[in-house]
């Protein structure tokens, strides 16, 4: 049985259909785009330590560094894809790749954390021009069904190499550079996608797109913003007690709804909501945003345990991670063949139950966990979000060309409140599991008690205390908490995990084929 988008899905081509070559030369430019982007967001993660020495930010200051970015990110996807909607889809995507090659030259004139927070600002903005355009010229530009979705298992394992690499890749620059480096990577990355992308890529916009609603722009940049932000103080502060998130949570949460009733009304949305009718679609996005918010704290706490606890180096803790991104690239390009076999339905939630079986390994392993079993354990969650990358081709498969840039910023979205969703909710968990057993310990009952509310705070607190007081015994135990908190939230994430899995085997139809060929 071969089930395809209903009537008012179909697609309508924009533009004169591409060569062959010129189909694939256009992918490569548009992912290679994508590894750029995907790569800033965690080659920063390396260069911190030594930007900080240099510049001397204050605990917010570097906080900003960090967040600014993801936080306009998030707050500008819908809005960027909607105007490349109307205005011109190439057009927004060549000023993206301007803005983030011309951005990332000025951090050689940054002598202060307030320049570079500037910089990191403009940065999200390009890449909020970039990322979502991606994908909605990979569905104008993929006509056929088998091809899109090859070329979307591309953009997705392009996507996870981006992000596995930024820490190796920042590693190796600043073994021989200094922290400006991890910005001027992006320079001739840029330049050639700009020069490529001129030539190859296709313009394409929404014909006849009806009224620009400037408030519902103002309405979801500020409500996304806002709700974004007060999610990371709450993960940040590991309480829901902070008065001005609570605040930003419910200003932010009214102006999203604000947001969605006035899209819901109009007869031109900024964003279509009516997208989600699509059984195909909705259970594209439950498995982007379920899996991210399962798993991305955990795989931040690896990091972590890889470090300050099993001694690894950055570099080394970075290849340490490899096997999930390389298992992600790699189950992503295998996924639309292993689909046309067994069906789209299998394949995604498949893949979501084996990653949330990697997730519960590390939860359950009797005794000392080892790194043997995280490395088996990141194996099998990159084979298993590899899957995503049927996902992404549900969600365009579910619609029309003329709603790519809505789709392509839904799916984005989904990623990004994800991953902020499970770094608040999941590592908090992990962070009152890790203060609360650390503060039963004798150790710490034995410090002062601003040295033991530090050691509490964070791991890397408790090891920089016992190394300048020469007390082994606290690092000890602080790293059998950290690994206890690690292996706890293991568990909470896979029994998540597992969840999602079955919400999308049930919401998705059965017999849903995103590749054009038949299955049984």
């Amino acid at each position: 049985m071969t089930t395809t988008p209903p009537p008012h899905t179909a697609p309508t081509s924009l533009h004169a259909p591409l060569s062959r070559a010129r189909r694939w030369a256009a992918l490569a430019v548009l992912t290679a785009s994508l590894f750029v982007i995907t790569m800033d967001m965690t080659i920063l993660h390396i260069a911190i330590p030594e930007m900080s020495a240099e510049l001397q930010p204050s605990s917010d200051q570097q906080l900003w560094i960090i967040d600014i970015y993801s936080l306009l990110l998030a707050g500008l996807l819908v809005s960027f894809s909607a105007i490349a909607d109307r205005w011109g889809r190439k057009k927004m995507l060549l000023i993206g790749y301007v803005i983030f090659g011309a951005v990332s030259i000025l951090v050689l004139l940054a002598n202060s954390a307030e320049a570079v927070i500037a910089i990191r600002a403009l940065l999200g903005i390009g890449g909020a021009m970039i990322m979502p355009i991606t994908l909605s010229l990979i569905r104008v530009i993929f006509t056929d069904p088998k091809e899109r979705a090859a070329a979307l298992s591309i953009w997705a394992a392009v996507s996870m190499l981006g992000a596995a690499g930024g820490p190796l890749i920042g590693g190796l620059l600043l073994e021989h550079f200094s922290w400006h480096a991890a910005f001027l990577v992006h320079v001739p990355l840029m330049v050639v996608a700009i020069v490529a992308g001129a030539f190859l890529i296709p313009e394409s916009r929404v014909p006849n797109p009806g009224r620009w609603d400037a408030f519902a722009v103002v309405l979801s940049f500020a409500g996304m913003t806002l709700l974004v932000w007060a999610i990371k103080i709450f993960g940040k502060e590991a309480s829901l007690l902070v008065p001005q998130a609570i605040t930003a949570f419910a200003v932010g949460a009214i102006l999203l709804a604000w947001f969605v009733v006035r899209c819901l009304r109009s007869d031109a949305p900024l964003l279509d909501l009516s997208l989600f009718r699509s059984r195909i679609f909705s259970a594209g996005i439950i498995a982007a945003l379920g899996s991210i918010f399962a798993m991305i704290a955990i795989q931040m706490l690896i990091a972590q345990w890889l470090q300050l606890v099993n001694g690894a180096s950055p570099i080394e803790a970075g290849v340490r991670m490899l096997p999930a991104a390389l298992g992600a690239a790699a189950s992503a390009l295998l996924a639309p063949l292993v689909a046309r076999a067994i069906g789209a339905r299998a394949v995604l939630a498949g893949g979501i139950f084996v990653a949330a079986v990697g997730l519960l390994l590390i939860g359950v392993q009797y005794g000392t966990l080892t790194v043997i079993t995280v490395l088996v354990a990141l194996a099998l969650v990159g084979a298993g979000t590899g899957s995503l990358a049927i996902g992404s081709a549900m969600i365009m498969m579910g619609t029309p060309e003329a709603k790519a840039g809505n789709a392509g910023a839904l799916e984005e979205t989904s990623y990004e409140l994800g991953a902020v969703l499970g770094i608040a909710v999941i590592g908090t968990i992990a962070a009152m599991y890790y203060r609360s057993g650390l503060a039963g310990t004798d150790v710490v009952a034995g410090l002062d008690p601003v040295l033991a509310d530090q050691a509490k705070d964070s791991l890397g607190a408790a090891n920089a205390i016992a190394g300048e007081l020469q007390l082994p015994d606290l690092a000890h135990e602080a790293g059998t908490v950290f690994t206890d908190a690690l292996q706890t939230t293991g568990l909470v994430g896979g029994c998540i995990m597992i969840g999602v899995a079955a919400l999308v085997f049930f919401v998705t139809p059965k017999g849903t084929n995103v590749t054009g060929s038949s299955h049984t």
